[in-house]
């Protein structure tokens, strides 16, 4: 993996869900403008790849968090 992207992979931990889903809005218009080599929609593609799996893990941590919420009627970190 290029140096470049893992540098960016690892600033996306960091980043709000918000955040996430506004830069893959970015990266399907780039993947969908024929103006775009291969080699970059590979590259938006895998970026796009990992933002997908930050965003999916976060909602996941959320959804756990409700759910816990929900059968006791508090709520306590886990």
């Amino acid at each position: 993996m290029p140096d470049k992207v893992k540098e960016e992979l690892e600033e996306k931990e960091e980043l709000k869900l918000e955040e996430a889903f506004e830069e893959l809005d970015k990266i399907a218009a780039k993947l969908e403008d024929r103006e775009t080599s291969l080699e970059d929609s590979f590259l938006l593609y895998q970026k796009g790849m990992e933002l997908l799996k930050h965003c999916s893990s976060r909602l996941d941590t959320v959804e756990k968090k409700i759910l816990q919420l929900n059968e006791d009627g508090s709520f306590s970190e886990f």
